[in-house]
């Protein structure tokens, strides 16, 4: 790969994703029967294709990828645990909708819980769980809110623990896909446990996934299903293959089929015509930066965390990239502090854009290394 290093000011530059394809040498991203439709890239966070990215949605029942993740991260807290049995409220008892047909008489575990929300979709279980955690489902609510501005969700507000219709609970398929990807890279052996099964038996009732690729598509891990009548039927999955994860989110398409077959023809699409590299791994060398009035002269910046590129298939070798750097650089610098960036382009479109990070604390030089930096800043 050619790289281009200029050294100048860091501008801010818009990390906006194209709605065309990637490259004028890649067909179209397919036309879809939906409402509005993302794919994203996990390892890289490129969005391949989008329509209606952000225009607000009734999210449904992928609303309970919000509860999934405040569930595992109250576990993860140590607030729940697996085995830990929870009281199923009358409120939750009574829940409109799909069930996993749980009773006041009969508490039921966190797992039975998470199981019952994740497959079967059990608004019952969903309640129970939010009772679990935050006492009343309004409290809850407010945890998903907070959790939701936490992970960049701008435009997405909710009102419970279900989906269930309310005019103040609504998202953006742009803002879906980034909880999709929390969920997955910051509970992995949770999604990788509960969202590929394929059904669940609780209380004598077997119910399957509505999820319906992860029987006809093996690269399908998981994710989740929803529907309401102003909603439509909605997809949000995730599917590998090889180091490539793709996740599509579908919304307001006409059937339970239609879902399924658009799903599949967007994550289709991402693994035909893209590929994923692993370009720089956490704590390697990307530059050397210029340092001034500082102990060492030079710097080494790097990325914090593994730099995974998307690119059209066949193109790796035409992508250029260039490493902008904050100038001047003066010490003291402290190591993870933002020092630049490097960005890539292909065809003069903007691939990605990643901060680039100080691997070393630079310390302030004696009197004399400040004294002469100073003299040549004056007169760079």
């Amino acid at each position: 790969m050619k790289r281009l290093f200029s050294l100048f000011l860091l501008a801010a530059l818009p990390l906006t994703a194209p709605s065309q394809a990637l490259s004028d040498n890649l067909p179209p991203p397919p036309t879809l029967a939906a409402k509005a439709y993302l794919l994203r890239d996990f390892g890289s966070d490129l969005i391949i294709a989008q329509q209606n990215a952000h225009e607000r949605i009734e999210p449904a029942s992928l609303t309970k990828l919000m509860t999934g993740y405040l569930s595992f991260k109250a576990i993860k807290n140590g607030h729940l645990t697996l085995t830990q049995t929870l009281p199923v409220s009358t409120r939750a008892w009574k829940a409109e909708g799909s069930r996993m047909f749980i009773a006041p008489d009969k508490p039921a575990t966190v797992d039975e819980l998470l199981h019952g929300m994740i497959v079967q979709s059990g608004n019952d279980a969903c309640i129970t769980l939010a009772e679990g955690i935050a006492v009343t489902e309004e409290a809850f609510a407010d945890l998903m809110n907070k959790e939701a501005a936490r992970l960049g969700m701008k435009e997405t507000h909710f009102m419970n623990a279900t989906g269930l219709p309310d005019p103040n609970h609504y998202t953006t398929v742009y803002d879906l896909s980034l909880l999709a990807a929390a969920l997955i890279r910051d509970f992995p052996d949770q999604y990788k446990r509960l969202y590929g099964l394929k059904e669940y038996r609780y209380n004598n009732i077997t119910q399957p996934n509505r999820n319906r690729l992860l029987w006809v598509d093996p690269t399908v891990d998981g994710m989740k299903t929803g529907h309401t009548e102003a909603a439509g039927y909605c997809l949000v999955a995730s599917a590998k293959h090889g180091d490539m994860r793709l996740i599509s989110v579908v919304v307001g398409t006409p059937s339970e089929t239609a879902r399924s077959t658009e799903s599949q023809k967007l994550l289709n699409y991402g693994f035909q015509f893209h590929d994923s590299r692993l370009v720089y791994k956490q704590g390697q060398t990307v530059s050397k930066l210029r340092v001034w009035k500082g102990h060492n002269e030079m710097l080494a910046a790097t990325v914090d965390s593994d730099l995974m590129l998307t690119f059209p298939k066949g193109q790796y070798d035409r992508i250029k990239a260039s490493v902008t750097s904050m100038q001047p650089l003066i010490a003291p610098i402290a190591k993870g502090q933002a020092v630049g960036t490097i960005q890539f382009s292909l065809d003069g479109k903007v691939l990605q854009q990643r901060n680039l990070v100080a691997s070393e604390e630079v310390a302030v030089a004696g009197i004399f290394g400040r004294l002469w930096d100073g003299l040549k800043l004056k007169f760079r």
